[in-house]
């Protein structure tokens, strides 16, 4: 063991420990109860991100304060309660996101010296304090996987920052990596396309078209510059090519506007509407961009998204669950972390 002798008055450093190596995955978060107080504060540290909500001026924050933070926690607690874990008492998010880093970690359990842990970036576990407690556990290099196929500001970037803000106040920092996005990684085309053909055979119907739904974004940070789109495009593109099922066949849409602004089109929820009018009785719906069941799944698409179909005069339809902890979901995760280690592990 090293040990750095002091000069004149200046404290001694740290001795120089073995160094050990970090992976955090990160997903978006959730609150801690399903009742409206637990949903208001996540929505105002979700709502309050200037990632997400760009315009963070006095309108918004009167709109935000006066009446989204009155109304909505609310409402969407009710939702919450349909779809969450009761054994546990948490969302399932939380509740698969966990058994990613576990099952990561016992895939990687021969290095010793590799510390696998999780976080949200909204709610808890937050990223500061698991980036704190790797540092005490000797982490001198982190890999942060922000749980993203796609790259969008709104998502990844805000996890980056959130994670910069956590090491401003360290003497000590730790070395830093983020991993890039993997919406054309080989894996995940052939993970989402065996999920989907595995969903699509344990149904006692046949879809005539299928939806690749992903979170939607206001049209104006594409504008500006934001890859979301494109890369959503590539996927699904790739995933069709992987299938042999064309345009017509698999659908792209985007999901889960919010406010009054034009958002990445087409809507899923006015596609689905107008399928049966297309002689569409029989749906499945797959959400690429989501590495783990979450509200936007579970809810909106499984229930709110089934409901619209069946009332326009559909007959037929199924979510086919995101990649989560199984074992295409897993190999993703894996090749992702194992490519961004080389050279540290």
């Amino acid at each position: 063991m090293t040990v750095v002798v002091p000069i004149g008055n200046a404290k001694p450093a740290p001795a120089t420990k073995p160094e050990r190596v970090g992976v955090l995955l990160v997903n978006l978060g959730t609150p801690d109860t399903a009742d409206a107080r637990g949903v208001r504060v996540y929505l105002k540290e979700f709502l309050s991100d200037p990632r997400v909500i760009e315009d963070q001026g006095l309108r918004w924050k009167l709109i935000l304060n006066g009446i989204i933070l009155r109304v909505r926690p609310g409402r969407k607690a009710r939702d919450y309660r349909k779809i969450w874990n009761t054994e546990k008492n948490e969302s399932p998010l939380k509740t698969i996101t966990r058994a990613q880093a576990e099952k990561l970690a016992d895939a990687i359990s021969d290095h010793d010296h590799v510390v696998v842990d999780w976080a949200m970036r909204y709610g808890n576990p937050s990223i500061a304090s698991r980036l704190d407690a790797m540092q005490k556990a000797r982490c001198d290099r982190i890999l942060i996987v922000p749980l993203y196929p796609q790259y969008a500001a709104a998502t990844t970037a805000s996890v980056c920052d959130k994670a910069f803000d956590a090491l401003k106040p360290m003497r000590w920092q730790p070395a830093v990596r983020i991993a890039p996005a993997w919406f054309d990684a080989p894996v995940y085309i052939e993970a989402l396309a065996g999920s989907l053909e595995d969903g699509l055979a344990k149904l006692p119907f046949k879809p005539e078209v299928v939806l690749a739904s992903y979170h939607g974004m206001p049209e104006d940070y594409l504008k500006k510059g934001d890859p979301y789109y494109c890369q959503c495009a590539v996927t699904t593109r790739l995933l069709r090519a992987r299938l042999k099922l064309g345009e017509d066949k698999l659908l792209m849409t985007f999901q889960s506007r919010f406010g009054g602004a034009e958002w990445l089109k087409p809507y899923t929820d006015a596609t689905v509407r107008s399928l049966p009018e297309r002689g569409v009785k029989n749906l499945a719906v797959i959400t690429p961009g989501f590495a783990a069941d979450c509200l936007e799944t579970l809810e909106e698409i499984a229930m709110e998204n089934a409901g619209i179909f069946k009332r326009a005069g559909g007959e037929n339809f199924a979510h086919i669950p995101c990649l989560n902890d199984g074992e295409g979901g897993m190999a993703v995760i894996r090749d992702v972390v194992a490519r961004e280690l080389q050279g540290w592990v």
